[in-house]
């Protein structure tokens, strides 16, 4: 049991909290029926028409799809299907002697949070991004539809930025599979359906730098939530190195937590949430100049993914 997944454990009496910020919680990997879908390839080149159609996300139940944005990003690589056409799921580069890292941070917010954000409570964190900006760190930010529709400024801020992408979290932050951390659970086609209403939000919000990557709520999924997302078209994306940030006072044991797992190549899971993990900021300002000192450099999802 990782540190993480006992910091939730702990925090049982903040059961609502946690279950937003259940993203944490998978750092000692998914079921076993759904590790057996890792075995994806990188696909094509996304130059290539075939790679472009692959990549691009479906549009929201109802909607047409849209035209390309002017200031859109080339489409972002992903991974071909896995066994039997499972969406495949990435955890870490397969390239490990270049001295990359990605940091990606879970905007969590559950569809049903509405009231809290509107009785003061902040799902978002406005310093982190800020930080990030001034480190000049690239990141991948993992972002569900309800927090889109919560911040739509600071989504399009974020997704119009290059600095950034904005890869989907599912829109109700909901379990695509069941037990995980105690989220409500989505079945086949509403957790499809998910996916696409979340890219509608950002697409809503105007964001521009959006990448067909997918994180499962809590990171619980199984060979059934790889299934019903096959035709996405998403890749989906772990991580290898658990922050522990989720409920943290103090940010000098995140840091470690972090410094003492990267490896070449690794993703990073943090949260982009102020109200459940108000020391991220704090941690990613010891974090980010350590391992520059270290010889890291810092890239988002969709260059470890293009390796």
């Amino acid at each position: 049991m990782t540190n993480c997944v006992r910091k939730v454990a702990a925090a049982a009496a903040l059961a609502a909290l946690g279950a937003a910020l259940a993203g944490c919680g998978g750092g000692a990997g998914a079921p076993a029926a759904g590790r057996e879908a890792r075995m994806g390839t990188p696909a094509a080149s996304a130059s290539t028409s075939a790679s472009a159609s692959a990549s691009a996300p479906a549009p929201a139940p109802g909607s047409t799809a849209a035209s390309p944005q002017a200031g859109a990003p080339a489409k972002p690589p992903t991974m071909a299907p896995g066994p039997n056409g499972l969406t495949p799921v990435f955890e870490r580069a397969k390239q490990r002697t270049d001295k990359t890292v990605a940091l990606t941070f879970d905007a969590d917010m559950t569809s049903d949070q509405g009231p809290r954000a509107a009785d003061g409570e902040h799902f978002d964190n406005p310093a982190l991004i800020s930080t990030l900006r001034a480190l000049k760190v690239p990141s991948t930010i993992f972002m569900t539809g309800r927090w889109a529709e919560e911040y739509p400024d600071q989504a399009k801020s974020i997704g119009t930025d290059p600095n950034f992408e904005i890869a989907n979290h599912s829109y109700s932050h909901h379990a695509f599979t069941s037990p995980c951390y105690g989220l409500p659970a989505l079945d086949g086609a509403a957790a499809r359906a998910d996916v696409d209403r979340a890219f509608a939000a950002f697409r809503q919000a105007g964001a521009v730098n959006t990448v067909p990557y997918f994180r499962f709520p809590g990171g619980c999924y199984d060979d059934q939530a790889l299934r019903a997302l096959s035709t996405a078209k998403v890749t989906a994306v772990q991580w290898d190195v658990v922050s522990g940030d989720a409920f943290a006072k103090d940010p000098v044991p995140v840091a470690e937590q972090v410094l003492d797992g990267v490896k070449p190549g690794s993703v990073v899971v943090m949260h982009c949430t102020r109200s459940a993990a108000p020391v991220t900021e704090e941690a990613v300002r010891r974090i980010v100049p350590e391992l520059r000192k270290r010889g890291y450099r810092f890239v988002k999802v969709s260059e470890l993914i293009g390796k």
